[in-house]
C-alpha cells in the first residue's frame, strides 16, 4: 500500500513549483515518482506521427520525486504526513491511510 494514490491531491512541497496543489494523474517508477496535473511542465519538441496531427512544442507534465509532494487534508486544506491503522470492518481488518496529526482516515471503508 502506497501513501500516496492515483487521484489523491497533493501539494508540491519543493522545487521550482512549490505551493501548488493538483491531483496526482500517474504514480510511476515502481511507486518512487509522481505526475500531478499542471505542475512541473516541461517543453518537448513533438514530431507529427500521422497526417493530420500538429507538431510542434508542447508543454507536459514531468515526474516529480514523492518525497517532493505531501498529501492535502480534506479538513484543514494543508500538506499532512501520512500514516496507516488496521481498522475493523464487517468484511474484516483492513488497513487504511490515516493522517499522523488528527487521526483522520483518509481512505473510504
Amino acid at each position: 500500500m502506497r501513501k500516496i494514490r492515483k487521484g489523491d491531491t497533493v501539494a508540491v512541497l519543493a522545487g521550482k513549483d512549490r505551493g501548488k496543489t493538483g491531483k496526482v494523474l500517474r504514480v510511476v517508477d515502481d511507486g518512487e515518482k509522481v505526475i500531478v496535473e499542471k505542475t512541473n511542465l516541461v517543453k518537448r519538441h513533438v514530431k507529427a506521427k500521422r497526417q493530420g496531427e500538429e507538431s510542434g512544442i508542447k508543454e507536459r507534465e514531468a515526474p516529480l520525486h514523492i518525497s517532493n509532494v505531501g498529501i492535502v487534508s480534506p479538513t484543514t486544506g494543508k500538506p499532512v504526513r501520512v500514516g496507516f491503522k488496521t481498522v475493523e470492518t464487517a468484511d474484516g481488518p483492513k488497513k487504511v491511510r490515516v493522517v499522523h496529526k488528527t487521526g483522520e482516515v483518509l481512505d473510504p471503508i
